[in-house]
């Protein structure tokens, strides 16, 4: 299959998967494994995944611009004056940071330990994959089908906004899914869907760039042919394009539906990675 046109499959699954919460790093460690694609260098490399998650940076970026916009004017008041006081906007950018500190420090100390335990070309890495992606099923539709909606954004606490927080760590584990840990999270803490959802995606904005800036200290000890940074530029085009979609599609369906659809997907899926490793695909 042609560079440019794998690139651009890949762009696909990185803005899809990594905001509806089916896990972005399952698909796309297994996506080449499941289509048979002949190894190459460039996809799954170093430059190719830091402009991957560009893409979905530039899609959070876009989609909240005014929101973002809103809470840094509120952070940079509430800095100035020494006062948080009744204003929402200052509490939701306080509780944004206060839920980042978490993740980055989890995943920095153990971002190793996962890489070798539970990634590589083996069936008992697609296996514990298939795993993760049952076990995030479960939770999720758990929190979603036992627990009320009764909080918005707006009445989110510091434990709430810590706890959503400290779940996004578990994207670590590939299966799991950095969108469906922090939404399960949000919506056992009673937040309604919407708003599990919009917190999730905000808090997404600084550890996709913090991916983005880690991965890119190395990004210029690479050399590519003009083909393949034909192909990363289309992998980034595609990923942006395809992020706006699946959050502006995430946050419609939760408006009038369930999270159900995504546990049964993730089931299927895991269902489908375990037949073939049975067969010896």
């Amino acid at each position: 299959m042609d560079l440019v046109i794998k690139a651009a499959l890949v762009g696909l699954l990185q803005g899809l998967t990594e905001f509806i919460p089916i896990s972005s790093s399952a698909h796309l460690e297994l996506a080449p494994w499941i289509a048979g694609w002949e190894s190459d260098e460039l996809i799954g490399s170093l430059a190719f995944d830091v402009f991957l998650h560009l893409g979905t940076l530039v899609a959070l970026l876009v989609y909240f611009a005014r929101d973002w916009i809103r809470y840094v004017g509120a952070w940079i008041a509430s800095v100035r004056e020494r006062r948080i006081g009744d204003d929402p906007d200052r509490r939701i950018a306080w509780l944004l940071i206060a839920a980042t500190v978490p993740a980055a420090v989890i995943g920095f100390a153990l971002e190793g330990f996962i890489e070798e335990a539970f990634h590589g070309d083996s069936d008992g890495a697609r296996l514990a994959i298939a795993g993760f992606l049952l076990v995030g099923a479960l939770a999720l539709w758990l929190a979603d089908r036992f627990v009320g909606q009764r909080r918005e954004l707006t009445d989110m606490t510091t434990s709430t906004a810590l706890t959503i927080g400290i779940s996004q760590a578990l994207a670590l584990l590939p299966g799991i899914s950095r969108s469906g840990a922090t939404i399960t999270a949000g919506r056992a803490l009673g937040l309604t869907r919407e708003a599990a959802a919009r917190f999730s995606f905000l808090l997404a904005t600084p550890i996709t760039l913090g991916a983005g800036l880690y991965g890119s200290r190395r990004l210029l000890t690479e050399t590519h042919s003009g083909t393949e940074w034909l192909a990363i530029g289309v992998g980034f085009v595609v990923a942006v394009l395809s992020g706006l979609m699946a959050i502006g599609f995430l946050l419609a369906w939760l408006r009038r539906r369930s999270l159900t659809v995504f546990s049964l997907y993730r089931v299927g899926f895991a269902l489908v990675i375990v037949a073939l490793v049975v067969i010896g695909r």
